[in-house]
């Protein structure tokens, strides 16, 4: 692949090969997102949570973790952030398709409810901000252990009106725990505006009831997300304690594929959206710092267009989950 190698980080702080690793995270992110997408469309995936334009903060955060080391409690949108840990292409179309193979649940769940025992990402459920909780528990036994890991936790802005959000916050604070809370702030609870949610501007105000590092980044700038998120990262692992972030991203699709948001939201809302997309802006941005060419683009999605044609073939041929296995790890195996 052939690719530009002007020295940028004067510019953006952040080494070239580093900006064309998060390209190309986002990228195969978002392509795998449209491939689940159409899938479903096409009647053979039967559900789909899309994580379309929330991608930059995902790969920001994601580039600072240590896979089976550091922890995470992730929400349904974070598609980018579980395939930059380590899961694949194949391992979502495995749980799309509810295969017995799936490595999240054994298709025993719906999509977008990852888990990885290998990766350290904790297993995830429809409630809203219980995963905060589950982090925070991580965190305090990492901390008990002596352990050099932090736990990261992500979720959206409407979780942020549950008591759990409130709880896991003061207790993290309380007792100085390493994790981090990352809002992943769309504007909207499923279909309910940011401001039927909280009588405040940004959800980083809410940190100062905690005494604890409230920040706003600019989610659809993975460079700025990269930076930030480093920064709680590291404070975390240093011992002092966790921070909230912020996020502000644009959410692309309707909050599922049952769901349709020409409903409740004005097509130049929309447009306004679109026009923000990350992908597009980050490439733009690449382009103008000169790191990555279009010719080196084209080859970078001819390359990830492939694996996932290759994935989605194997996943769709794979065995279907054995009904007589409904039962496992329920209530008790015998």
């Amino acid at each position: 692949m052939v690719v530009a190698n002007r020295d940028v980080r004067g510019v953006t702080g952040i080494e070239a090969e580093t900006l064309r690793a998060m390209y190309r995270h986002m990228l195969r992110a978002r392509l795998l997102d449209e491939r689940i997408w159409l899938l479903n469309r096409q009647g053979v995936v039967p559900f789909w949570v899309s994580g379309m334009g929330q991608e930059a903060i995902q790969v920001g955060l994601g580039m600072h973790l240590r896979p089976g080391v550091d922890w995470v409690a992730p929400y349904y949108r974070d598609l980018a952030l579980s395939l930059v840990l380590g899961m694949t292409p194949r391992d979502h179309l495995l749980a799309a398709f509810a295969k017995a193979a799936d490595p999240n649940t054994g298709g025993r769940q719906m999509p977008a409810h990852y888990s990885s025992r290998r990766l350290n990402i904790v297993s995830s459920g429809s409630v809203v901000a219980t995963q905060l909780i589950h982090a925070t528990g991580v965190a305090l036994a990492s901390k008990i252990r002596g352990e050099d890991a932090v736990t990261v936790t992500t979720t959206g802005e409407g979780a942020t009106s549950e008591g759990d959000f409130h709880e896991a916050l003061n207790f993290a604070a309380i007792h100085h725990l390493p994790v981090v809370f990352v809002v992943e702030n769309n504007g909207l609870a499923i279909s309910v505006p940011a401001s039927k949610q909280m009588n405040t501007p940004d959800v980083a105000d809410r940190a100062a009831g905690y005494a604890i590092p409230g920040v706003v980044v600019d989610g659809s700038d993975p460079v700025a997300s990269y930076q930030q998120c480093g920064e709680a990262i590291a404070r975390a692992r240093a011992g002092q304690g966790p921070t909230l972030i912020d996020a502000k991203v644009q959410r692309l699709t309707s909050h599922s594929s049952d769901d349709d948001q020409r409903r409740y939201r004005t097509e130049e809302a929309l447009e306004t959206d679109r026009r923000s997309d990350c992908l597009v802006t980050y490439a733009r941005r690449l382009a103008e710092l000169g790191v990555l060419t279009s010719r080196a683009e084209a080859a970078m999605r001819a390359e990830l267009v492939a694996e996932l044609d290759l994935a989605t073939a194997e996943a769709e041929a794979a065995a279907d989950a054995d009904p007589a296995t409904i039962l496992l790890h329920v209530l008790g195996d015998a």
